[in-house]
Formats: C-alpha cells, structure tokens, sequence
C-alpha cells in the first residue's frame, strides 16, 4: 500500500523544516516559502528596478534558479537572506544589461553637495485620512528618487524591518555602511517624513493577494515544466 503523506500546515512549520520539505520536493513547501517570502522580495527587486513588472519578472527568475539549486542551500543563514541575494544577482543582471552602472561613492559625493537634498511635497490637509494611497504613492516615488545604494537599505531596514545586521548579512556589506547609507537615505526623505507619514511606510508597495498567486502560480507552472 502507498504511504499517505501527512497532511500539510505549513503555518505550524518552523522555516528549517519548510527548507527540508522543500529540498524533498514537495510542493505546498515551495507555495508557504514564496507566500512567507514574497513581499520582502518583491521589495528588494522594486527598490533595484523601481519597476513592478520588472520586479514580478526578477522574483520569478529567482524563484526558479534557487528552487532548481536547493540542494547548494546548506543552512549557514536565513533561507530569506539567501533568497535576498539571488534576487539582488538578477536585478543586478537586469540592471547591467540595461544601462551603465554608477559608482555608489559617486552618487554619495553628489548627494553631499549642498542643495541636494531631495525635494518632496508638503502634506498638510485635514482630509489625509482619505488621500492615504495618494500619499503613499508620494512616498514611493520619493523612495525611488533614492540612489539605489541607499534605496535597498531604505527598503530593508525602514519599510521591511530588518535590523542593521540582517541588512548588512543580506547586502554583504559592514554594519557601518549600513547605519551611514540608512542616516543619507533618511536625511534625503525627512522634510517628507514627518508624523503623518510614518505610519503609511509599513504599507509601502504592497503585495497583494493577485500579484503573490501570480507568481506563486507562474513559478510552480515553470518548476513542473
């Protein structure tokens, strides 16, 4: 008789036995990896390509490479950390066949220069409650305004959460760099930032629900091929 897999809740599995379950094959580990992973990733692709779809298209990219070389994942740190440098290779990629890169230190000169700071709309009126998603796009756009360098610690450490060593494991740079290009970034948006603000960055490009199954479906659909 064939044995009966155990039924799958993948929300009482720890990540390590989601990683073991995944490295098996079986596929309600890969669909609760990308569901738990999907909106942080999503996040590091934007913050690189300040571009949706480009982002959907890298995460997918991403998803297929690591799946396909799960077996190299040996543990060492967060399967998300490993998954966050897999997507920051192929926003690299995309971004290198594109365009010529800028050098970081470049643009930190720049940004140095007396008057630089980025300029953003004042937001005063008393029906902000309901022109919520219009500040939020105000926000994002302004995020976007970021060199990139600064961008992606922006968008771990304030928008995601992530703490300055979750950052500076994922990027592969000191903790320092990490404090010095979250200090620019923020200095950059303050003027923007003020109370009324703050409380929308948790909500800052959103994952929502079609766009999580989209790729959760495309990339199964690409595994099973």
């Amino acid at each position: 008789m064939t044995a009966q897999l155990q039924p799958f809740d993948d929300a009482a599995l720890s990540e390590t036995e989601l990683v073991a379950h995944a490295k098996a094959g079986r596929r309600e580990a890969f669909v609760a990896l990308m569901r738990r992973g999907n909106q942080r990733l999503f996040r590091v692709a934007r913050a690189v390509l300040r571009d949706d779809g480009e982002a959907e298209d890298v995460l997918q990219e991403a998803y297929v490479r690591a799946f396909a070389n799960l077996a190299d994942f040996r543990g060492e740190a967060s399967i998300f950390t490993w998954l966050t440098r897999i997507v920051l290779n192929e926003a690299h990629g995309r971004i290198r066949k594109r365009r010529p890169t800028v050098e970081l230190a470049h643009l930190e000169a720049v940004q140095a220069e007396p008057g630089r700071i980025l300029a953003f709309p004042g937001v005063d009126d008393p029906e902000q409650g309901a022109a919520r998603a219009e500040v939020r796009r105000l926000l994002e756009r302004a995020i976007d305004e970021l060199p990139e360098g600064f961008r992606v610690v922006f968008m771990l450490r304030d928008v995601q959460g992530l703490t300055v060593e979750e950052t500076s494991d994922t990027l592969g740079v000191k903790p320092e760099t990490v404090k010095t290009r979250l200090h620019r970034a923020r200095r950059l948006l303050r003027q923007a930032l003020d109370a009324e603000l703050a409380s929308t960055l948790t909500g800052a490009f959103p994952f929502l629900g079609p766009r999580c199954q989209r790729i959760t479906d495309a990339v199964l659909a690409r595994l099973a091929a």
